[in-house]
């Protein structure tokens, strides 16, 4: 196969590629961001109560 019928074919490909919308994308971006910060918080929370534990038992 020759350079000039893989860039047409790589052309090809591309025209079927959907891209997001930026309301898409701004939407996804939120989720993120909030999926993101419950993670956050659930650890910083475990983290907390571990080290509470370990210093209650250590003394």
């Amino acid at each position: 196969m020759n350079l000039g019928t893989h860039i047409k074919n790589a052309r090809l490909e591309l025209s079927k590629v959907i891209f997001p919308t930026k309301g898409q994308v701004k939407q996804a971006y939120i989720s993120v961001m909030i999926v993101v910060a419950v993670i956050t918080a659930f650890l910083a929370l475990v983290d907390l109560i571990m080290s509470s534990v370990v210093s209650a038992i250590l003394g």
